[in-house]
C-alpha cells in the first residue's frame, strides 16, 4: 500500500477550549478531525471512505462516530431506496 502524504495545519484556539472539553490538545485535534470528517460526510462532500481517512479510524469506529453525532451512515434518502428498488415515488410525479 502507498504511503499517502500528509500536511500539518496550525489552528489558533483559546488555551480554555481544552478545559472546557477536557482534552489534551491531541486529544482536542483527534476530536476535531472526526467532526470534521463525520460533517463533511454528512452533507455529502466526501466518500464514507474519505471521511474515514480524514478522521484517522477504520471503517467501523467511523460509523461508530456517526451514531454519536446522530448521523446515518447511509447517504441515501428513503425516495433514492425506493427508487433503485423499482417503486415509484411521489417525487416520480
Amino acid at each position: 500500500m502507498k504511503a499517502q502524504k500528509s500536511h500539518k495545519i496550525m489552528i489558533e484556539m483559546p488555551i480554555d477550549v481544552f478545559s472546557a472539553l477536557k482534552q489534551t490538545q491531541t486529544e482536542f485535534a483527534q476530536s476535531l478531525r472526526i467532526a470534521a470528517a463525520v460533517k463533511w460526510y454528512e452533507v455529502g462532500m466526501v466518500s464514507q471512505g474519505k471521511a474515514t481517512e480524514i478522521a484517522g479510524l477504520c471503517r467501523e469506529d467511523f460509523i461508530m462516530a456517526l451514531g454519536q453525532f446522530g448521523v446515518s451512515p447511509f447517504q441515501y434518502s428513503a425516495e433514492d431506496v425506493l427508487r433503485e428498488a423499482g417503486y415509484e415515488t411521489e417525487l416520480d410525479h
